[in-house]
């Protein structure tokens, strides 16, 4: 049997020392001494913790907000309880470690662990930290304790990258809004930008496609080039060709590929240039400004026509406004912004709006070509190849017609045969249209020359 007298007789030990302790040494006294071997257990211990707590003051500690989202990607796999919730405006669930649970993690060789701390407060302490929220109960903190040797290593670069992971999820996670602006101001709640179009079902020239999603790559990588030349961080397309041609449908596939939000701005419920410069200041970053019809949505006076039109105090967007406020000072207030105009006459618009660093990179849609229309054989038909292809490959390059104009057609049959036999008896039908065409534009110009050559001789 166990012989429980010499733990017995330890601990009542231990109770009569503390109690002679407290009783003849004054607790002032004894205060100080605890916190002098607390110093010493510290200055010997080879642990360093950083305290990262909700609040800093009455505002939201942004450091503890993205350590709470980089977590949530540790939190499924590292730990037994985690939470679990999905908001109206993201498009995945999240998850966060619950409290007191510990998250290891491992950074450049370097190991860390993180530990959620809650501590109830009563009544008196409840606050808000925002008008709409609910009252907060709890004082939550999270503990990132490692090695002291790698103190600097951690805030110069563990928390910035922790930051940095933490943006780039948030941003990846939050659905896409679309923007309009109406009575001077954009729209206080903007629907969800559900259009399905992307780059793997967007029907443009192959090449064409691997240069503009290089582009878009290689100019959200771009932030520390563009503060290293002194320019705003912000990039022009210019989208010009026929109707139909697939313009509006390469908008949203860029929105959906870079996650951005959509501004679509109506330059005709536009007072004045002071109010378009507040718009696009109002704009959030990583965002796409959206300006359709360039060239007809409103008649933007000539920069030399501009100072009979201010005379006159009539209050409307000007071209130099327009300008000044996408490529002037202004322009450097926001950060990662594309801006696109839309045209299907390029020739209308001021070399003004065009000249580089405006828009940057003109982007030409023109008719459908072969590649073209496969993208929208697989899209509308679910095929890759056909025995037909290669006859409509022939046509599509003697016909002028639009992607719009073929997915039209490609929509009348369910049965992939019959659809593409009636594409063919389509793109024909345009041929011949073409060729009667040809004719008469040759059989008229013929007449005006007789006409001339008549008109000479009778003067001579």
């Amino acid at each position: 049997m166990f012989d429980t007298k010499p733990i017995v007789s330890a601990m009542a030990s231990i109770v009569l020392m503390r109690t002679i302790t407290n009783e003849l040494i004054p607790r002032e006294v004894l205060s100080i001494f605890q916190s002098a071997l607390h110093h010493v257990s510290r200055h010997f211990s080879a642990q360093f913790t950083i305290v990262i707590e909700e609040f800093q003051g009455m505002a939201r500690n942004l450091v503890f907000e993205a350590a709470q989202i980089y977590l949530g990607t540790k939190a499924a796999v590292s730990v037994e309880r985690v939470r679990v919730n999905k908001l109206e405006d993201h498009k995945n669930l999240s998850f966060n470690i619950d409290r007191n649970e510990e998250v290891s993690d491992n950074f450049e060789g370097i190991s860390v662990k993180w530990k959620l701390i809650c501590i109830e407060v009563d009544s008196s302490r409840i606050r808000h930290y925002d008008n709409d929220s609910s009252p907060v109960s709890e004082i939550r903190s999270y503990e990132l304790t490692f090695h002291k040797k790698h103190k600097n290593k951690i805030f110069d670069s563990y928390l910035p990258y922790v930051m940095d992971i933490a943006k780039n999820i948030k941003q990846g996670d939050m659905a896409i809004k679309i923007h309009s602006n109406d009575y001077g101001c954009w729209s206080r709640e903007p629907p969800k930008f559900n259009h399905p179009m992307s780059f793997n079902t967007l029907a443009i020239d192959e090449e064409l496609h691997r240069e503009i999603v290089d582009d878009l790559d290689k100019f959200v990588r771009a932030r520390e080039f563009y503060r290293r030349t002194g320019k705003a961080w912000k990039r022009g397309y210019l989208l010009y060709g026929p109707p139909g041609t697939g313009k509006s449908s390469l908008i949203a596939a860029m929105a959906n590929y870079l996650n951005y939000d959509v501004y679509d701005l109506d330059l005709t419920a536009v007072g004045d240039n002071r109010r378009l410069r507040e718009l696009i200041l109002g704009m959030s970053n990583r965002s796409i400004l959206v300006i359709e019809d360039i060239d007809c949505t409103i008649n933007l006076q000539n920069r030399e026509d501009e100072e009979v039109v201010n005379n006159e105090h009539n209050n409307k967007v000007t071209l130099s406004g327009l300008l000044n406020a996408v490529d002037g000072l202004w322009s450097c207030c926001k950060e990662e912004h594309i801006i696109v105009f839309t045209t299907n006459h390029k020739e209308r618009l001021d070399p003004a709006l065009l000249r580089p660093g405006r828009m940057d990179k003109q982007i030409h849609l023109s008719y459908c070509n072969f590649s073209a229309f496969k993208q929208l054989a697989t899209n509308y038909l679910c095929i890759t190849e056909h025995e037909l292809y290669e006859k409509i490959e022939v046509l599509l390059g003697e016909v002028k017609i639009t992607p719009a104009e073929i997915a039209e057609e490609l929509t009348k049959d369910a049965d992939a045969t019959e659809c593409l036999q009636d594409l063919i008896k389509f793109l024909q039908a345009k041929k011949m249209i073409m060729v009667e065409r040809i004719k008469r534009v040759k059989k008229i110009s013929k007449k005006n020359i007789i006409i001339k050559n008549i008109s000479k001789q009778r003067r001579d």
